[in-house]
């Protein structure tokens, strides 16, 4: 059995090794703002109490923080009264007169934000200390109930709000902000190609209605087996990468002119069939064919360079069968800052799995599923489109239009979503039941088939920003690609 690495340690060295701390910064920020108080302002946005190393610094800046809160004036001589002002600092000043020192040799406010992120940046690199240490100790003496996936999603969800949460970026915002956000977010939809707010779909019919896809949106797309759900989110998701265009913000981060990067978590097809999918759709060469092998030189030649162009373009893929919501979530966060991620669409939630409990029935894993896609959109700043089954009650009714209440386990997924669409085809149910041929029904049942026939609806049953309606699509089933359709029944006005 190998030996264990000896340490190398010095004359002059401990054992052990200072957490990263800088004491001169601490001291330096907590004097400028006893002498004014409004450097607090340039640091109280991200800085907390617990960020301080030394304990003392943290008691002065809370009870700082508090009396500028509460509009108080904090300066050595009002804040010793909330502090043990006669104890000994270091054996030698008491609390009262190094407070009094500090302010003596406080940094000017120009620097208070500088001090402010150092402090903060040193609390996160012992919050990945602790966080490595966590690892090791776990994996070293893990519990039976634990297995190394866990720890490592875990330790993913740890490190990923850690980075989040480093941003600066947090807190309340002013309502003043608040609008200054909503109207550049106005002007960027002014100035973009379809005035959309949000990500646009490609399929102007829903755009219309949606504004395109809107960052931290829960959008559920449900209908019976055989409407297409998975096709119409194929055919989103291929549109928004293949639009794909980089941009990076202000301060150098990357971020979509237009398009974006698309995350598609299949559990129910495999990487090659909805693969298959979207190249039948681009090359309108039915699947079956592709499958089969029953296609021409030229059609191969248009596989070949569909083939080509879909390697370029930014979507991904993961086939993992029944994935838990845990699971998922730590696989999103790794591609978002691994290769960025503008859209997650999951293929479907009834396939994927929540955190079995005792007693727990599926109505509350469910809850839990919907729930976390819900907080992963908000956390990632990004549009989720869920598939879902619908129960089988829409087939009793004599309108098999889907409605909310046909959701199955519908409370938590009618609760959880921003938007909830439906996909309905009344192709699907007249070609099942086709009358005796040449009887009168069947005449009615032809003319009906010819007004159906290539037309899909959208219902969008549920927009928290938006009004409710109907999409109407072209569905070519061949390709199973759906499109905006030319409404017959409008002509363009001869003034337009």
């Amino acid at each position: 059995m190998a030996e264990a690495a000896p340490r190398l340690v010095t004359n002059n060295e401990t054992t052990y090794r200072m957490a990263p701390h800088n004491i001169e910064a601490e001291q330096a920020l907590l004097g400028a703002i006893l002498v004014n108080n409004d450097a607090y302002y340039r640091v109280s946005d991200f800085l907390k109490p617990d960020h301080f190393m030394e304990p003392l610094h943290r008691q002065i800046f809370k009870v700082a923080s508090d009396m500028i809160r509460a509009a108080k004036h904090a300066s050595p001589v009002t804040i010793k009264t909330f502090l043990p002002a006669d104890e000994k600092v270091g054996g030698e000043l008491t609390v009262a007169q190094y407070l009094a020192r500090l302010a003596a040799e406080a940094v000017t406010i120009i620097n208070a934000e500088d001090y402010g992120r150092s402090i903060y940046d040193l609390f996160t690199r012992r919050q990945l200390i602790t966080i490595g240490e966590d690892m090791v100790n776990i994996a070293y003496d893990a519990p039976v109930d634990m297995p190394p996936t866990g720890q490592i999603e875990d330790a993913e969800r740890r490190l990923f709000e850690l980075a989040e949460t480093g941003q600066y970026n947090g807190g309340f915002h002013d309502f003043g902000s608040a609008i200054n956000t909503a109207i550049d977010m106005a002007s960027a939809a002014y100035q973009r190609e379809g005035g959309l707010s949000g990500i646009a779909t490609g399929i102007h019919a829903l755009d219309s209605r949606m504004g395109g896809l809107q960052p931290s949106d829960l959008i559920i797309l449900a209908g019976r087996p055989g409407m297409g759900k998975s096709s119409l989110a194929t055919n989103i998701g291929f549109n928004i990468a293949h639009n794909y265009i980089p941009d990076t913000e202000a301060d150098g981060t990357p971020k979509a002119a237009d398009g974006g990067v698309v995350g598609f978590f299949s559990l129910e097809m495999s990487a090659e069939q909805l693969a298959t999918r979207i190249i039948s759709e681009q090359t309108e060469i039915a699947s079956s064919k592709i499958r089969r092998g029953e296609i021409t030189e030229p059609d191969f030649e248009k596989l070949s360079y569909c083939a080509q162009e879909m390697q370029r373009i930014p979507f991904y893929i993961d086939e993992t069968g029944g994935i838990s919501i845990a699971q998922l979530a730590a696989r999103a966060r790794r591609l978002k800052r691994q290769r960025g991620l503008d859209v997650l669409m999951v293929d479907y939630i009834q396939l994927m799995q929540g955190h079995k409990r005792v007693g727990d029935n599926r109505v509350q894993e469910v809850t839990e599923i919907t729930t976390g896609l819900k907080a992963l959109a908000k956390e990632l700043n990004i549009p989720i489109i869920a598939l879902s089954q619908l129960s089988r009650q829409v087939e009793s009714r004599d309108d098999k239009r889907p409605q909310l209440s046909d959701l199955r386990e519908s409370g938590s997924i009618e609760q959880d979503a921003d938007v909830v669409l439906f996909i309905y085809r009344e192709e699907y149910y007249l070609k099942n039941r086709e009358p005796k041929e040449g009887s009168e029904e069947w005449f009615k049942w032809e003319a009906d088939m010819r007004m159906a026939e290539g037309k899909a609806e959208v219902i969008i049953a549920k927009q928290r920003h938006g009004p409710t309606g109907t999409a109407k699509l072209g569905f070519q089933a061949m390709f199973t690609r759906f499109s905006d359709l030319a409404e017959e029944d409008h002509l363009p006005d001869r003034h337009e």
